[in-house]
């Protein structure tokens, strides 16, 4: 015996529900300015130093071979 579309049966597990998007509006101006004071800023020139030594942490070394006595 055949369902007809009437008669099929609900999925096993429930779609997962939309997200819900708000939308926030921020001044361009406002934004600009608040980035160029970060730059000026100490703790951004500091940001800047912690980055490259990290990356000094996680760069691949170059392995040092000794030549064999002969």
């Amino acid at each position: 015996m055949t369902m007809s579309d009437d008669e099929e049966t609900p999925p096993e597990s429930p779609a997962p529900k939309p997200a819900v998007l708000s939308e926030v509006k921020y001044s361009l101006p406002e934004l600009l300015a608040e980035i160029a004071a970060e730059r000026g800023s100490a703790s951004f020139a500091m940001e800047k130093l912690d980055q490259a030594e990290i990356g000094k942490l996680f760069k691949t070394k170059k392995v040092a071979r000794v030549k064999p006595k002969s």
